[in-house]
C-alpha cells in the first residue's frame, strides 16, 4: 500500500496560550520563566501570544522548566459535543425519569446527567448513595424535593444543592408538573 504524501498546512500553530495556562497554573510570573530558561521576558510575553515561535532549543527548554511535554502543545484536546434531547439515554434507578447522560461515556473527572421528572416520578424508595466526591442537583425547570438523612431541600427553578456524593438520599417531584434537572458528579460515579 502506497503511503499517502502529508501536505504542509499553512494553518499556524497556536501554542502560546497553552505555556501561558502552563505557566500561570504553576503560578509563575513571566519574569520566574525568564530567568529559569534564560530567555527575556519580552520573548516570552511574544510567544504566549503566538507573535513569534522559539526556536526547537527554547521550546526544549521552556517545557522543561513548566513541566510540561512538548507533545501536549500540540495535541488536539479531547472534546465531546451533546446536541440538545441527543445525549444517549441511561437509567439510574427511581420511577417516572427519564436520564440523558451530557457528558462523553469516558469522561472520569465529572459526569452530568440532564434527568426530566415526570409529575410525582421519584427516586429509590431506599435513601441511596452515589459513588463520587461531590454531588450537586441544579433545577432547570420546576420544583423538586431532595431527601437526606437528617434534612429535606425543597428545590425551585434555579435552586442549587451540593453535598457529598457518598450522603444517602433520594427525591420526588411532588407536583403535578414535570421538572428538569442536571445532576452533576465530581468525579463521574464508577459504574
Amino acid at each position: 500500500m502506497k503511503a499517502l504524501p502529508v501536505e504542509p498546512s499553512n494553518i499556524p500553530v497556536a501554542i502560546g496560550s497553552r505555556i501561558r495556562a502552563a505557566r500561570q497554573s504553576q503560578r509563575l510570573t513571566i519574569e520566574q520563566v525568564a530567568d529559569a530558561t534564560g530567555l527575556t521576558k519580552g520573548f516570552l510575553s511574544r510567544v504566549e501570544r503566538d507573535l513569534t515561535s522559539p526556536s526547537v532549543a527554547s521550546l526544549v527548554t521552556l517545557c522543561q522548566v513548566l513541566s510540561i511535554s512538548i507533545g501536549d502543545l500540540f495535541a488536539a484536546p479531547e472534546t465531546h459535543l451533546t446536541k440538545r434531547d441527543e445525549g444517549p439515554r441511561i437509567s439510574l434507578g427511581g420511577e417516572g425519569i427519564v436520564e440523558r447522560l451530557l457528558t462523553a461515556r469516558s469522561e472520569r473527572r465529572i459526569q452530568i446527567i440532564q434527568a426530566v421528572i415526570s409529575p410525582r416520578g421519584r427516586g429509590e424508595a431506599e435513601l441511596y448513595a452515589v459513588d463520587c466526591d461531590v454531588d450537586v442537583l441544579y433545577v432547570i425547570k420546576g420544583r423538586i424535593r431532595l431527601i437526606m438523612t437528617n434534612e429535606e431541600f425543597d428545590l425551585a427553578t434555579g435552586d442549587t444543592v451540593t453535598f457529598p456524593g457518598r450522603e444517602p438520599h433520594t427525591w420526588v417531584n411532588p407536583t403535578d408538573e414535570p421538572v428538569e434537572v442536571l445532576w452533576v458528579l465530581v468525579p463521574a460515579a464508577s459504574r
